[in-house]
């Protein structure tokens, strides 16, 4: 399995609205909203590399509201 974390900035006022909907993308185990230079951390645990690219740039970034991501695969 692949283990990612998505960092997400959100336009102000959409973080709680966000995390919901990024939490129920097949593959996302949780979302939280943090303090930082990020809004929200998004923990994938998919087959493959191709599926956090599938997360991060296509489900995640297409919902309205997402400012930016930042995706980090884990590496152990």
């Amino acid at each position: 399995m692949v283990k990612a974390y998505v960092m997400v900035k959100a336009h102000t006022g959409e973080a709680d609205r966000l995390r919901e909907e990024i939490a129920e993308i097949n593959g996302v185990e949780r979302a939280h909203i943090v303090a930082g230079d990020v809004d929200i951390i998004a923990v994938a645990d998919v087959g493959t590399p191709a599926a956090v690219k599938d997360i991060a740039a296509s489900e995640i970034q297409s919902i309205g509201g997402v400012g930016s991501t930042q995706t980090y695969i884990a590496m152990d």
